[in-house]
């Protein structure tokens, strides 16, 4: 079909627009990858722009030989994928109930879910209940203290109540209970939503940090970025930690190391889900 003026000049805009958008987008990761392999001067003295001036990887080695790092890296992988286990399992108990017309007091359960979103007890009352209930200083309370979102719970909802009735009345006819419509219906069908609301909770658990910080005193103990923030801490303390400009490492160039470092995995494994991400945020957003 041939595009009127108008089209075109709407199209071209459009386009324009969300091309001016991809850059504001990426050109900030671009820089700090830059920033991370350049030399100190090169970054003091504002060379840096785009491409890395006088590259180099001290700041790299300096992060990869610090202690404990990988002790660090190890725990918050532990906890992304052992507490995205969990989210995901009380996620599906809460939404596959609340998605049907049957449950008795649904309106108000799902009331008092939602009442959490707007709601919460607020720091010192939930670091009290998590002492009293013995979570301080352990990986338990780390990843059961925050096992579920009340958010993602009505998102995976929404999606299980697109399903067709008839799959669930067709399975029942042949003996099947909610346990086995749940894993052999549901599950399956619900792939994308899985996937949308796994990545929100393995970005959450990945980039954790003041709830570790407040509850985790052991450093064999710590994650990622608690570590990688005491790193930076200490740097800044240390005034004799080579800060001039013939210097190839700079406080800066750790930091943006740092960054990269602390993002990367993320970096890496969200292509591999983008297909299914997009499905999922589309859940709830067209009505029959």
């Amino acid at each position: 079909m041939k595009q009127s003026i108008g089209d075109k000049m709407s199209s071209i805009i459009i386009y324009s627009i969300l091309t001016l958008l991809a850059i504001v987008c990426v050109y900030p990761f671009i820089y700090v990858l830059s920033a991370s392999i350049s030399s100190s001067d090169a970054v003091l003295t504002g060379k840096v722009v785009l491409f890395p001036k006088d590259i180099t990887f001290e700041a790299y080695s300096r992060i990869l030989t610090e202690p404990g790092l990988w002790m660090a890296y190890g725990n918050t992988v532990f906890y992304t994928v052992v507490g995205v286990a969990v989210n995901l399992l009380l996620t599906i108990c809460g939404a596959y109930p609340l998605a049907k017309k049957r449950l008795m007091g649904k309106s108000a359960i799902a009331f008092f879910v939602a009442f959490t979103m707007w709601f919460n007890a607020g720091l010192i009352p939930t670091y009290l209940n998590f002492k009293e209930l013995g979570l301080l200083n352990t990986r338990t309370g780390i990843i059961i203290g925050f096992g579920i979102s009340a958010f993602l719970v009505f998102i995976l909802r929404s999606f299980f109540q697109s399903i067709p009735e008839t799959l669930e009345e067709s399975a029942k006819v042949d003996g099947a209970n909610d346990w086995q419509i749940l894993w052999k219906i549901y599950l399956p069908l619900s792939k994308p939503a899985l996937v949308t609301v796994g990545l929100y909770y393995a970005v959450s658990r990945w980039n954790s940090y003041f709830w570790s910080m407040v509850l985790l005193q052991d450093e064999d103990k710590i994650p990622l970025q608690v570590l990688l923030k005491k790193l930076i801490v200490e740097m800044s303390a240390q005034e004799n930690l080579m800060m001039d400009v013939s210097s190839k490492l700079s406080q800066e160039t750790v930091i943006y190391a740092t960054i990269m470092v602390s993002i990367l995995p993320i970096v890496i494994i969200y292509p591999y889900l983008q297909k299914y991400f997009v499905k999922g945020t589309m859940i709830g957003g067209i009505k029959e």
